[in-house]
């Protein structure tokens, strides 16, 4: 016991309340059945990355430079699904603080198992072709491929700066905020890893979309079924909150469902040529990146989708001009505290 603490449970019959946030007392309250019904789902369809078809897997059949190409695609992914364990278990961790119902705190347990599942994808598949355990050390074997690791440095310094704002941002905000963030990235990742299993000839990737996508579709109506029972009453500061957000998402996610804007990633001159010259090439080698015009199609389609949801509670949609949307004009976004996630 703390040299600080006094003793007090023989001065009372009962102790006072826990000051709070804290995540006591608890308590098993459920209340919202579609999440019992999701987190049935996510017992069912858990998935292990290390049990897919990697036999069927053989490096040798891709030159280096498609290797380094597809590779630095699950670095990019990485970015986000790299952070996404974290980001999801300091949101699970708040989902025990504000006393949620006990099948919200499992299903972001299982959202938190699922991404870990994710980065865990992109690692295996990144050791594998680089046959090296980090993008940023291994030896790059073409001019490509130097160009490329040079490309992943920066992503990875971008990503640091999204960490820290994400570490500000939660506690400063309700749990509605976050789901919303939240949903814009599961939205978008659904459709590109539905899109990317059609395409793709490799076996091992294309069961591994297929898994994925399968996951973030689940994540996706967790976010909608709270959605559905907390915006009907969501607080008027909240609802300017969820606009900034939004654009912030948009601005943040761009890097891995479109192009990285600069008013969030600070990257070289040469950054999204090097980029685009990779993709081209992971194309022709089978593995399927929806080329510039079908990822701003499938970012519009998306934004649209999710300016469906927040249209239903009144929540203005900011505009979106990279992708052809009008809306609310957000001005001062702040990108040192972003909550999006992929």
């Amino acid at each position: 016991m703390s040299k600080d603490y006094a003793p007090i449970a023989n001065t009372m019959e009962l102790p006072p309340a826990t000051p709070q946030p804290n995540v006591y007392p608890l308590s098993w309250v459920s209340q919202t059945k579609k999440l019992e019904e999701v987190y049935a789902a996510a017992q069912r369809e858990n998935w292990d990355p290390a049990k897919l078809p990697w036999d069927s897997f053989d490096v040798s059949r891709y030159s280096w430079e498609e290797r380094e190409a597809i590779a630095y695609w699950w670095t990019i992914l990485s970015v986000f699904d790299a952070s996404a364990p974290p980001v999801f278990a300091h949101a699970l961790i708040k989902t025990y603080e504000v006393h949620e119902e006990d099948p919200v705190r499992r299903c972001f347990f299982s959202v938190t198992r699922d991404e870990q599942n994710h980065e865990q994808m992109c690692g295996l598949a990144i050791t594998k072709l680089l046959e090296a355990d980090s993008p940023l050390t291994y030896e790059p074997k073409t001019d490509l491929g130097r160009r490329l690791q040079k490309n992943a440095h920066w992503l990875y310094y971008n990503g640091g700066r999204y960490w820290d704002g994400y570490k500000k941002a939660v506690p400063k905000y309700s749990l509605a905020v976050l789901f919303s963030s939240f949903l814009m990235g599961e939205i978008a990742a659904a459709t590109i890893f539905h899109q990317m299993a059609a395409g793709c000839t490799e076996p091992v990737f294309k069961e591994a979309f297929r898994n994925i996508g399968r996951d973030e579709g689940r994540h996706m109506a967790i976010c909608m079924s709270v959605m559905e029972r907390d915006y009907p009453h969501l607080a008027v500061e909240d609802k300017s909150v969820i606009t900034k957000q939004i654009r912030a998402g948009y601005l943040f996610l761009s890097a891995v469902l479109f192009e990285p804007p600069p008013q969030f990633w600070d990257l070289p001159d040469d950054f999204i040529a090097t980029q685009r010259e990779a993709e081209a090439i992971a194309r022709n080698a089978g593995f399927h990146i929806p080329d510039y015009e079908a990822k701003k199609e499938n970012w519009r389609n998306a934004m649209l989708n999710l300016k469906g949801v927040l249209d239903r509670y009144g929540i203005p949609f900011p505009a979106i001009p990279e992708v052809g949307i009008t809306g609310e004009e957000v001005r001062d976004v702040d990108m040192d505290e972003i909550i999006p996630v992929f």
